[in-house]
C-alpha cells in the first residue's frame, strides 16, 4: 500500500458517533414496527363456520393451504397481498373480486328471486350496497376464534374451490396442466385465499379499513384507499423536501463532502510500482468466471420469462412450460441473481482485502477455494432442491430441501444453512486478510469498517430463519423485507461504498482520509431513510398504519442520498481524468472501463431506485400500482442497475489487474462492447416496455379494478401485450451485446496466462 493511502490527521469521531445515532434510531423503528407486526397480524381462525355453524375449514386448514401456496412456488406466479410475481393474478384480488360477484348474485336471489343482471339500477344499487357493508363488517370472533361467514360468501368459498381446481387442472399461464392436482391441496389453498381475502375485506377492529388498509382496489367489494394513504403520501413530500434542503446546505457549506474530498487531502500516488499477485488473489479469480457462467445463465432465464408474458403456454409453439413452469425459471432468475452480484462481491473482498492488510495469510487460497466450492453447493444444489420441490418430489421435506415459496428467499431452509455458513467463511478469511491493518494506526479505522461491512452482511441474513411455512404471512412478510430491503438494498449499498473507497485509494483517486469519510457519510445517508423506509413493502401487508407512517416519511428520504449519485457520476469522471504528472499513466486509465461501470451505477441508482422507486412509494400510488409492471421497471433499473452494474465493475476491476497490458488490448472491445449493450439494452427494456406498460397497467386499476388490471383479459390484449412484443429489441441488445461479450471476455481473461501487469497495484 502506498504512503498516500495512509493519512496523519484521523477523522474526528462525529463521525462514527452520526452513523451509530442514525443506526440507534432506525433500528428502534424497525424493531417497533416488527413487534407490532406479531401484534397486529390478521388473526387466522381456528375455524370458519356459516350462519348455521357448518364448518367449512379449520385454522389448520388455513395453514396447510398457505403450504400448498409456497410449496408449488405460487409466489414465484402470481401475487398475495400485492407481492410476488406477475404472470399468474393476484390471488387475493382474484378471489375477493369473484366472492363479491358471488355474494351479489346470492344476495340479488334472496331478495328479489333473479339474477343480478337483471335487476333495475336502484335495485341493482341496493344489492351492491348490501354486499359492499356485509363484506366490510368482521365477524370474527377474538374469544372463540371463529370466522363466520355469510351464505355468499360460504358459497364463493365451495364455488371457487371448483373454480380453482379447473384453472390449475387445465393448465394455468406459464403452468402445465395439472400443477396442483390432489384434491385435498386445491380444499386447503382455496380456505388460505378465503382467509387472506376476508383479512384485505373485512374491516380491523375499531377501525374503518381492513387488515390490508383497504388493499386490493376493489369498487364492487367496497375497497378503496384509506384516508391515512392519502394523508401520508402528503406529509411524506414534507420529509422529502425537508431532507434536501438540509443536504443542500451541508453540501454547500462542506464542499469536501463527496470522493472529490478536501484538496489538501494528497491521494496515493497513481502508479504505485508493479507487484506480483498473492495467491489468494490469483485464485479469486475464479470467482469471476463463476460470475460471467451465472450472469449468463440468468440473463438467459430472463429472456425466456419475457417471452412468457407473449406466450403464456409456450415458447414460439414448443411447450416450455411442460418441463420449465414460470414459477421454476422465475426461481432461478431472481436467485441466481442474488447469486452472481453476491460472488462478485465475495471475490472483490477477497481481491481486494490484502490490498489493505498488506500480507497474504498462511495458507489464505485454500480457504478461497474451499469458499467457492461451498457456493458451488449451495448454488447447484438448491436448484435441483427446487425443481424436485415445484414436481412435488420432496414429500414432507419440500421446505428444507425444495422451495421455501417466498419470493427472492426460495431456496430450501437446508440451502440457507449452508449459505449461511458460507458467508461466515467468507468473514473469516476477510478478517484474516485485513488483520494486519488492525495493528497500523493509519490503517485501522478504514479496515475495522471494511470488516464491519462484511459482517453486516452475514449477520443481517440471519432474519432469513425466523419463520417457518406456518407462520402468518404478515410475520414472514416482514421478515421477508428485512431480507430484500435492509440486507441487499442497506447493507449491500453500504458494503458496496466500501469496495469502491477501496478501489479508488488504491488507484490513487482519493486519499483514504477521504474514503473514510465518504463511508461514514453513505452510511448516515442511506440508513437514515433505509432502515425505517424498509416499512414502505409494509402498506398493506397485514401490519397496522404506523407502518404507512412511519415509512411513508422515512423512505421519501432515501430519494436524497441518490441524488447525490448525479455529483458522484461527475466526480468518477473528473477523478478518472485527474492528471498525475511525477508517475505517467495514472492507474485508473488502466481501470476505465471498471469507472465506467461505476458511473452506469450512479446513473441506474439515480434512475431506477431515486427516480421510478420514489415514484411508486407514495402509499396512495403504491395502492393502485402495487404488482403492476411499474414494480419490474424499478426493479430491473435498481437491482441490475445498480448491484448489477457495480458487481461487474467489481469483477471487472479485479480481472484487469490479472493480465499485462498487452494481453489486455486484446480483450478490451469485449467490456466496451458489453458496457454499451448492457446499458442500452436496459434502457430500451424501460422505453420499448416496462414503463409505458406500467402506466397503462396502473391506468386499468383506476378505472377497472385491480383483479382485472392483473387478468389475462387485460394482459394478453392491445398495448400492454403488443409492448411485450416490442421489448425483444430491448432484450436482444442486453443479451446478444451485453451479456454475452461480457462473458466471453471473462473466459478469454481466466484461461489466458495471468501475467502480473508491468506497472498496477502495490506489492501485498
Amino acid at each position: 500500500m502506498s504512503e498516500g493511502m495512509t493519512d496523519r490527521k484521523q477523522l474526528s469521531k462525529g463521525w462514527m458517533y452520526g452513523a451509530l445515532g442514525v443506526m440507534a434510531v432506525g433500528f428502534s423503528l424497525l424493531i417497533f414496527m416488527t413487534v407490532m407486526a406479531y401484534k397486529k397480524a390478521p388473526p387466522i381462525p381456528a375455524k370458519i363456520t356459516d350462519e348455521a355453524g357448518l364448518v367449512l375449514a379449520t385454522g389448520d386448514q388455513i395453514a396447510e393451504g398457505q403450504g400448498v401456496f409456497f410449496k408449488y412456488g405460487l409466489m414465484e406466479h402470481g401475487t398475495l397481498w400485492g407481492h410476488g410475481a406477475y404472470l399468474g393474478p393476484d390471488y387475493t384480488a382474484s378471489y375477493l373480486h369473484r366472492e363479491a360477484e358471488i355474494c351479489r348474485e346470492a344476495e340479488s336471489r334472496s331478495r328479489f328471486g333473479k339474477p343480478f343482471a337483471e335487476l333495475s339500477p336502484e335495485e341493482q344499487t341496493g344489492v351492491s350496497g348490501a354486499v359492499k357493508k356485509s363484506l366490510k363488517e368482521n365477524r370474527y370472533d377474538v374469544n372463540s376464534g371463529v370466522l363466520v361467514f355469510t351464505g355468499g360468501e360460504a358459497e364463493s368459498l365451495k364455488t371457487q374451490e371448483r373454480e380453482w381446481s379447473d384453472y390449475f387442472a387445465k393448465g394455468a399461464p406459464g403452468l402445465p396442466p395439472g400443477y396442483v392436482k390432489h384434491p385435498e391441496e386445491i380444499k386447503a389453498l382455496t380456505a388460505y385465499l378465503a382467509w387472506a381475502s376476508w383479512a384485505a375485506s373485512a374491516n380491523r377492529p375499531g377501525r374503518t379499513y381492513s387488515y390490508t388498509n383497504n388493499w386490493p382496489y376493489e369498487p364492487i367489494a367496497g375497497n378503496g384507499p384509506s384516508s391515512q394513504a392519502y394523508l401520508w403520501s402528503a406529509l411524506s413530500l414534507v420529509f422529502l423536501l425537508g431532507g434536501l434542503g438540509l443536504m443542500l446546505f451541508f453540501f454547500g457549506k462542506f464542499n469536501y463532502l463527496g470522493w472529490k474530498g478536501d484538496e489538501a487531502e494528497t491521494p496515493a500516488k497513481m502508479a504505485p510500482p508493479a507487484f506480483s499477485l498473492t495467491p489468494s488473489q490469483r485464485a479469486s479469480g475464479l470467482y469471476f468466471l463463476v460470475v460471467a457462467a451465472l450472469f449468463l445463465l440468468q440473463v438467459l432465464m430472463g429472456g425466456a420469462l419475457a417471452h412468457y408474458k407473449i406466450e403464456p403456454n409456450g415458447f414460439y409453439g414448443f411447450d416450455l412450460a411442460k418441463y420449465f413452469p414460470w414459477t421454476l425459471l422465475r426461481t432461478w432468475h431472481l436467485q441466481l441473481a442474488i447469486f452472481w452480484i453476491a460472488t462478485s462481491w465475495v471475490g472483490g473482498g477477497l481481491f481486494l482485502a490484502p490490498i489493505i492488510g498488506g500480507k497474504e495469510p498462511k495458507g489464505q487460497k485454500y480457504g478461497v477455494y474451499a469458499l467457492l466450492g461451498a457456493l458451488a453447493v449451495v448454488v447447484f444444489g438448491s436448484m435441483a432442491g427446487e425443481w424436485l420441490g415445484l414436481n412435488d418430489k420432496l414429500g414432507s421435506l419440500w421446505f428444507w430441501f425444495g422451495h421455501q415459496g417466498s419470493e427472492y428467499i426460495d431456496l430450501g431452509r437446508f440451502w440457507q444453512v449452508l449459505l449461511a455458513a458460507g458467508l461466515v467463511l467468507w468473514l473469516i478469511l476477510m478478517f484474516r486478510a485485513l488483520k494486519p491493518a488492525l495493528s497500523d494506526p493509519k490503517k485501522k479505522e478504514f479496515s475495522i469498517l471494511f470488516l464491519l461491512a462484511c459482517a453486516a452482511i452475514v449477520v443481517f441474513y440471519l432474519p432469513a430463519f425466523l419463520w417457518t411455512a406456518k407462520t402468518n404471512f404478515a410475520v414472514i412478510d416482514n421478515w421477508r423485507f428485512w431480507i430484500i430491503h435492509l440486507w441487499v438494498e442497506g447493507f449491500f449499498e453500504l458494503f458496496a461504498t466500501v469496495l469502491v473507497a477501496v478501489m479508488f485509494t488504491h488507484m490513487g483517486l482519493v486519499s483514504l482520509r477521504s474514503a473514510t469519510r465518504v463511508i461514514y457519510l453513505d452510511a448516515i445517508l442511506y440508513l437514515a431513510g433505509g432502515l425505517a423506509g424498509t416499512a414502505h413493502h409494509w402498506y398493506f401487508t397485514g401490519e397496522e398504519t404506523v407502518a404507512m407512517a412511519i415509512g411513508a416519511c422515512f423512505s421519501a428520504l432515501e430519494v436524497v442520498p441518490l441524488t447525490l449519485l448525479t455529483l458522484d457520476a461527475w466526480d468518477f469522471i473528473k477523478l478518472q481524468k485527474a492528471p498525475c504528472s511525477e508517475c505517467g499513466e495514472p492507474l485508473a486509465h488502466k481501470q476505465k472501463w471498471a469507472i465506467y461501470f461505476l458511473m452506469a451505477v450512479g446513473f441506474w441508482n439515480f434512475v431506477g431506485a431515486g427516480i421510478f422507486g420514489f415514484l411508486i412509494n407514495l402509499p396512495i400510488v403504491s395502492y393502485f400500482e402495487m404488482g403492476t409492471t411499474l414494480t419490474p421497471n424499478h426493479g430491473h433499473a435498481a437491482m441490475f442497475g445498480v448491484f448489477g452494474m457495480l458487481a461487474l465493475a467489481v469483477s471487472l476491476y479485479a480481472l484487469r489487474a490479472m493480465v499485462s497490458d498487452e494481453d489486455w488490448a486484446s480483450i478490451e472491445k469485449y467490456f466496451k462492447t458489453s458496457f454499451w449493450g448492457l446499458n442500452i439494452g436496459l434502457a430500451l427494456m424501460i422505453i420499448l416496455n416496462l414503463f409505458p406498460a406500467g402506466v397503462v397497467q396502473l391506468y386499468d386499476v383506476v378505472q377497472n379494478g385491480y383483479a382485472h388490471a392483473r387478468s389475462l383479459e387485460f394482459t394478453q390484449h392491445g398495448f400492454f401485450h403488443e409492448s411485450e412484443w416490442v421489448r425483444i429489441i430491448g432484450d436482444m441488445t442486453f443479451i446478444l451485446f451485453g451479456a454475452l461479450p461480457f462473458a466471453a471476455g471473462v473466459v478469454k481473461l481466466v484461461t489466458m496466462r495471468r501475467k502480473a501487469p508491468q506497472s498496477g497495484h502495490e506489492s501485498a
